[in-house]
C-alpha cells in the first residue's frame, strides 16, 4: 500500500523507538539488535516523506535516557522525546530533559514483565512535570484503563493513550474504555495515538479491519486530538510490517484531507511543542 495524498510539510511520526548499540541495555547480557538506530530510521522517514519525529524511550534502556537524548540532539529541533524515569529523579534532571526536547513521561503497564514504572508513580510524577507543560503517556490494556479511571481523570496534566487505547480486538465505540477516553477528550484532557494497529487485531494485516474500525471511531469523535505513529522498528513483531502500508492506513482512518493534515502536522505541533 502507498499513500495517494501529498504529504504535508512538517508531517510527524509521533511514536517510534531508537535502539543504538553505542548504549548499553538496562539488563546486562541483553543483545542490542542492529538496524534500529536513528540513521536506520532516517531512511524510513525520508521514504515516507516525514520530517518530524517523537522518540519514545525503548524498554531496552529502562530509565537510562541517554540513547533518547543522543537522538534528540542529532535531530536538531525536528524531534521530541517521551522519557521513562525513576521517581527519585531530581527536578534539575527533569529540567535537563525538557531542554533536550522531552515533553512527556511514558508509563507502560501493559505487561508486568516489561514494567519499569508502577501505577503508583503516575500521580506523583504528573504533579511534578506539570510545571513544564508535559503530559503522561499511558500504555495500558483497556481493562487496566478502566480500573484506573479515577486516577487518570484526576491528573493535573493531559493523558496520551498509546496504540488506540489497546481496546480488545473486535470491540467498537461501545466499549467502556472507549467511552472513558472519549469523556477525557471532550474535557480537553486526553489525546490518542493512531498507532500499533497490529497490536489490536485478531484478523491481521495489511488492513487490520478490526483495529481500523477503532481508529475510524476515534477519528469521527475528535480528529483534533489524534496523532499518528509508526511504532518503528516494530519490536513486538516477528515480521515487521510495511511502513508505507501503515501510513497508508491513515487515508482510510481519516478520509478528510484537512483533518489528516491536522493529525500529521498541527496536532503533534501543539502536543509536543514543535515550532
Amino acid at each position: 500500500m502507498t499513500t495517494t495524498w501529498v504529504m504535508p510539510a512538517n508531517a510527524c511520526d509521533a511514536h517510534l523507538h531508537i535502539i543504538d548499540s553505542r548504549f548499553a541495555p538496562a539488563q546486562a547480557g541483553t543483545v542490542v539488535p542492529g538496524g534500529r538506530s536513528l540513521a536506520d530510521y532516517a531512511r524510513v522517514q525520508q521514504a515516507l516523506g516525514l520530517q518530524r519525529a517523537v522518540i519514545v524511550q525503548s524498554k531496552l534502556y529502562g530509565t537510562d535516557n541517554r540513547c533518547l537524548l543522543d537522538a534528540l540532539a542529532q535531530l536538531r529541533g525536528r524531534g521530541r522525546g517521551i522519557a521513562v524515569v525513576d521517581p527519585s529523579i531530581g527536578d534539575e534532571q527533569l529540567q535537563t530533559l525538557h531542554e533536550a526536547g522531552v515533553r512527556g513521561l511514558r508509563f507502560s503497564l501493559w505487561k508486568a514483565a516489561d514494567q519499569v514504572a508502577q501505577v503508583e508513580d503516575i500521580g506523583l510524577m504528573a504533579a511534578r512535570i506539570a510545571q513544564w507543560g508535559w503530559h503522561v503517556q499511558i500504555h495500558m490494556a483497556a481493562e487496566q484503563i478502566l480500573a484506573q479511571q479515577g486516577l487518570l481523570a484526576s491528573l493535573p496534566v493531559p493523558v496520551v493513550f498509546d496504540h488506540l487505547g489497546r481496546l480488545p480486538a473486535g470491540s467498537d465505540s461501545s466499549h467502556p474504555a472507549f467511552a472513558f477516553i472519549a469523556r477525557l477528550i471532550e474535557a480537553d484532557r486526553a489525546w490518542v495515538k493512531l498507532s500499533g494497529a497490529y497490536l489490536n487485531t485478531s484478523v491481521g494485516g495489511p488492513d487490520y479491519p478490526d483495529a481500523s474500525a477503532i481508529a475510524r471511531a476515534f477519528a469521527r469523535l475528535a480528529p483534533q486530538r489524534l496523532v499518528w505513529g509508526s511504532d518503528w522498528p516494530h519490536v513486538t513483531e516477528a515480521h515487521a510490517p510495511d511502513d508505507a502500508g501503515l501510513l497508508g492506513l491513515l487515508e482510510d482512518w481519516v478520509p478528510d484531507a484537512g483533518q489528516r493534515a491536522a493529525v500529521l502536522v498541527d496536532n503533534p505541533a501543539r502536543l509536543y511543542g514543535f515550532n
